[in-house]
């Protein structure tokens, strides 16, 4: 009887961290804020028409995130990852100072 007990609670256990892992796998990820301690160091604006030209001379209209080398969103995808922000998802029509042109 014990025995038939103990394996209903781990099993439990198993199956209920199981699901709670899952949810967080599909949760969608987070988005950059321009209030974000990397957004503020890398410049990050989520509309790339606002960025300070006379502070970020390298900006040249056109550039946005969605062109970026960086860019991990899919062509269409209005927000998308990105290694400057671990974890995060930028705007495809942000922009920030570690923008590299998509070959």
């Amino acid at each position: 009887m014990k025995s038939s007990r103990r394996s209903f609670l781990i099993t439990s256990i198993g199956v209920a961290s199981t699901l709670a892992l899952s949810r967080q796998a599909f949760a969608d990820p987070a988005k950059v804020t321009e209030a974000d301690p990397t957004a503020q160091a890398l410049g990050y604006k989520q509309d790339a028409t606002q960025v300070d030209k006379a502070k970020y001379a390298k900006y040249a209209a056109g550039q946005d995130c969605g062109n970026c080398s960086f860019y991990q969103g899919k062509g269409a995808d209005p927000w998308g990852g990105c290694p400057m922000f671990a974890g995060k998802q930028v705007s495809a029509k942000g922009w920030c100072s570690a923008y590299n042109k998509k070959a």
